[in-house]
């Protein structure tokens, strides 16, 4: 493989710290106090989910998400941040990259009429496969430095 400046490794390596920049930039902005003490963010997503073409969605935002969220919001914040610390010091990194990549791919369909956010998730959710299938844990990570995921 020919590449400029850096080698193939370290290339995966700089998608994988960037995808987990991403995430760390999508738990950093969210409203918390917002989320945790309003329920705003659950409260968004149940709308849109009532409304979402899949009865799949919806019933499964009903018996999952819905009675409970409270605990889904600590889930799908603090899930944002684990992705983002985890990607960008590389520690369980394989691990990482399938939740982001699930996490992504449920954001994909609950807002599958919200085309603002379907390029993000689409990207996101590529670069997690990438990430996974060329094992960017190789180069500058934990996981490498531990000797994990060989």
């Amino acid at each position: 493989m020919d590449t400029i400046w850096l080698g193939g490794a370290e290339w995966l390596a700089v998608l994988r710290i960037g995808l987990g920049l991403w995430w760390l930039e999508s738990w950093r902005h969210k409203d918390r106090k917002g989320w945790f003490e309003r329920g705003t963010g659950i409260a968004w997503a149940a709308d849109v989910a009532s409304k979402h073409r899949w009865n799949a969605v919806r019933s499964g935002f009903d018996t999952i998400v819905a009675p409970r969220p409270r605990v889904m919001a600590y889930v799908v914040v603090y899930a944002e941040l684990a992705l983002g610390l985890g990607l960008v010091a590389g520690l369980l990194t394989p691990v990482a990259l399938v939740g982001g990549l699930l996490l992504n791919l449920l954001y994909f369909t609950l807002m599958i009429h919200d085309w603002a956010e379907q390029g993000q998730n689409a990207m996101m959710a590529l670069a997690s496969a990438v990430g996974l299938f060329a094992m960017s844990w190789q180069t500058w990570s934990l996981d490498s430095a531990l000797g994990l995921f060989r």
